[in-house]
Parts: structure tokens; sequence; C-alpha cells
């Protein structure tokens, strides 16, 4: 249970004669504070950064060595791989309250404080000087690099404001307004996009972590900073934005390369534990599986593609924003055809492009399709690589036959899904074969409308039906042999193991 903080010591002497000791306060750093943490978590084998999926094997372990190494480390990695939401949990490690001496810019510790400010009140006032508490959120301090940083914004300027109005030379330590970094002292500073950092920024970083003294405006400063030092990035060959100096490179104890979710399973773990699906609606919302793998299986699929950068990544929100976006469609279209449940189907897959077409940076060969083009093919091919796990060597030539004798569905978005039922009855042998969807004929309306069209969907996948803008899901058009690769259709043999 946390302490409220009045209950803590006010002044230096109290805090003396309390269980914030001088010995354990003035010679434990932030990062001998982390270490300790830690081992005390690992001892109690509680998790050490609940939510983040599918780094227990790889990413964290590194993490904790850095830490109980006391190393400065970084997070090297594209982009949407958890790197800052990592970050900001080391907050976790930190103790539960700090004291600092109150009014200090730079938080400086009541046993030993670095600043003119801080030496000076203890110097005056002895035991009778104010602290005050910090927690652990307060002793994270982020910045985002840009260009346009300044020495002045990282570790500090001269104020004359500050020296006209208290009377100081402007030279005098006191007339100094701190920057970031000292401010984040005794706490943990993460800097996002490292290689974005100009170099001379980068210079005045790795000076104060290694040496601990500066220079502002010309006046030399001894800051002994006690601070753990994170950063992220993206690798260095991935961006032409800049880089990472080398001497600052040599200083950083570790480099850990973060990853986008190795499995299907992992992936939809994460999408399922980060997208907004338990909403409040006027609607049961019921999200199939086969749905949520489609939606997975297109973040992968678009990783692997040629037509898209890869040097820049396919960021795990791709297919957090699809499943919000499927869900909201779902949603939208019972409401308007008086549904009581809301069941995506496949549809609600192209709906979706809005939040995938932003999200993938396109080769040339890409750029020349389109977007919107690359995106439709990647909800083609992921929706035929569920629909093959489900149905691989499962017999749907009845249904493929009903369209070759001159069958047609046409599915419209906003109908009830009682007469889209009754349309999809006549075809045969089709909702006979919706069990290893884990549909039933008990099921709502809804859920039974879209396990069918995803299996029309995966058999227009693999080419065994077609579709028109016109007519819906139509018989597959005869192709001449050159034609069909040309189309990119699967080899006879791999169509045949669904006959």
């Amino acid at each position: 249970m946390t302490r409220p903080h009045w209950e803590l010591p006010q002044t230096l002497g109290a805090l003396r004669r309390s269980a914030f000791s001088e010995e354990r306060l003035a010679a434990r750093s932030v990062k001998d504070e982390l270490r300790e943490n830690l081992l005390g978590k690992l001892a109690r084998g509680e998790p050490l950064f609940p939510g983040i999926v599918g780094y227990e094997d790889t990413v964290i372990p590194q993490i904790v060595n850095a830490i109980l190494s006391r190393h400065n480390f970084i997070l090297l990695g594209l982009r949407g791989q958890a790197k800052t939401r990592i970050l900001r949990m080391l907050t976790t490690l930190l103790d539960e309250w700090m004291p600092y001496i109150a009014g200090s810019e730079i938080r400086d510790n009541p046993y030993r404080p670095i600043s003119r400010y801080g030496r000076n009140l203890v110097a005056e006032l002895g035991d009778d000087t104010p602290i005050a508490w910090l927690t652990p959120e307060q002793r994270y301090v982020e910045k985002l690099a840009t260009p346009d940083v300044t020495i002045a914004d990282m570790i500090g300027d001269i104020d004359p404001i500050k020296a006209a109005r208290s009377g100081h030379d402007i030279s005098d330590e006191l007339t100094i307004h701190y920057g970031l970094l000292p401010r984040a002292n005794r706490g943990i500073f993460a800097i996002n996009e490292l290689p974005d950092l100009a170099g001379k920024i980068q210079v005045g970083l790795f000076n104060i972590m290694q040496e601990g003294d500066v220079q502002i405006k010309g006046y030399p400063v001894r800051l002994p900073l006690d601070v753990l030092l994170v950063f992220t990035a993206n690798p260095e060959d991935y961006t032409a934005r800049g880089k990472i100096i080398t001497p600052l490179k040599d200083r950083i104890g570790s480099e850990i390369r973060t990853h986008y979710p190795l499995t299907l399973e992992q992936g939809m773990a994460i999408t399922a534990q980060e997208a907004w699906t338990e909403r409040a609606s006027p609607l049961k919302l019921a999200i199939p599986n086969y749905i949520r793998q489609a939606v997975e299986t297109v973040a992968f699929l678009a990783r692997e593609d040629k037509r898209v950068d890869r040097r820049s990544g396919v960021s795990q929100r791709l297919p957090i924003t699809v499943l919000e976006n499927v869900t909201s469609n779902a949603e939208q279209r019972a409401l308007k055809s008086g549904d009581a449940v809301a069941v995506p189907r496949v549809l609600d897959l192209y709906a979706a492009l809005p939040s995938i077409t932003g999200k993938l940076e396109l080769e040339y060969e890409g750029e020349l399709k389109g977007g919107e083009a690359v995106a439709r093919e990647l909800i083609r091919q992921a929706v035929g690589k569920v629909f093959h796990q489900y149905y691989d060597g499962t017999d749907l030539t009845p249904i493929v036959q009903w369209f070759e004798l001159g069958g047609s569905i046409r599915l419209g978005e906003t109908a009830p899904a009682a007469d889209l039922l009754r349309q999809l009855r006549s075809i045969h042998g089709l909702l006979e074969q919706i069990g290893p969807l884990g549909v039933g004929p008990k099921d709502p309306a809804p859920a039974l409308v879209s396990a069918a069209e995803f299996i029309l969907e995966g058999l227009y996948a693999h080419r065994r039906i077609g579709r028109s803008e016109e007519r819906g899901f139509v018989a597959e058009e005869r192709k001449r042999p050159a034609a069909a690769a040309e189309a990119g259709e699967l080899p006879r043999g791999r169509r045949q193991r669904f006959n």
C-alpha cells in the first residue's frame, strides 16, 4: 500500500532519523536502486513488464542483464515494437518514494547536494532544510529527439532574467536555467529516436554521461548527475535522417534489438490486448477468431511483401487499428440493418482499408500499383491463408459446382442478416461447412452469415470461384494456363486439395 507523502519526513533532521538514512541514500545511485529492486522482483517471481507480449525469451532477458549490469542501454528496432512502452515501465523498478531538497530544480540528494542552491540551503538551514518527495512516475523524463533540439533544451542555459531578479552576476551558477537532463537527476532520462538528435547535442550528452561536467555559455559547471540514460532508435542503416555518433555509441552499455511478433498467436494476443473492441454499445459485439486471424495475417504478409518497404517496417498498430475499424463497421452495419448482434465479416476488412494504406510505406513497384490495390491484395491473400488452415483437404466441390451451374449471390452490406441467410441456404452444402470455424446452426444469423461469407471469400482467394461488383460471387472465369499464372493463381495441385 502506498504511504501518503505527508507521513514521510519533512525536514533533513527528521530524514536522518528515519529509514531513509544517510548511509542508505548517500551512496545508492539510481542504477543501484533499479538493480536492487529488480533482484527482488526476480527472487519473488513477479512479472517484470506486464502487458509486453512476445519478448519473454528475447528482449526482456537482455534488458534484465543491462539493468543488473548498471548499463545505460538503447532499444533498437522498427516502429511499433513497444520500445517507448518498455522504457516507461522501468519506473516500476524504482522506489515508492524518493526524498530531495524542496525547491531544487535538479532534485538534489539531501545528503549530497550538487547544485549551488542545494548546498547553500543545507549550509544555511542544516537539519531544518525542507524535504519534498517524488513518486516513480515523476522520476521519469522523456524527450523526443528532433533536429531543432538545442543544448539549452538538453543541458541548460544562462537565464539573464533570473540573474537580474536575484541580483547575481550572470556567471553565477544560480543564474542557470537547467535543461531536461539535469532535471532528470536521480531518475530515468529517455530519448526517443536518438539518431535524429544533432551531432553536437549528442556530444553534450556523452560528456555529461562520462565526465559529469558541462559548459553553459562558456562557464564550466560541474554536474555529477545520477541518472539512467535509455534510448530508442531505428537501426542506423534503416534511416537516412541521422546517425548515432561513435563516442556516444561507445558509452551506451547495451544495444538491445526489438522485433515484431514471431508467431501469429503472439501478434493476435498483442492486438486483442491493445485494440479497443471491448466498448459500450447498444449491440452485442462478437468477433470471430477467423476474422482476428485474418486481420493479423494482413500485417504478417505485409512485412514479407516485396512491394512494402521492409526498412520502414509494418507497425503492430496496423492490426490494432484494423481490428478496431472492422468492429466499428460491423457495429454500424448491424445498427442500420436492425440486427441485435454485430459480427464482423470479410467485407468489414475491406471497409478498413483506410487503417491499412496509411501504415504501408511502399517500394517503387507498390507505388505503381497504388496503396489501396496493394492493401486489397493483402486482404485477399490473408483470407486465403486462414481459409487454407481451416479447410485444407475438405471437399468443397458442391459449393463450387453451384456457381459453375450458373448460380451467383450478392451479399448486401446493409441487408438484415436473416435475409442474407435465406439466400445463402440456396447454395448447396455451404452452411454444412461452417463447423470448422466454430459456428453452429443454433448461432445467431449474423454469425452464420459471417462464416458462410468467409468460406466464399476463401474460395475466391484460391480462385475456385469469381467475384464481380455487379453480381457478387460467381463462377470463376476459366483462363488459359499462361493467363492464370500471370494472375497469381495457385498451382492446380494446390487447388485439388480442396476437391
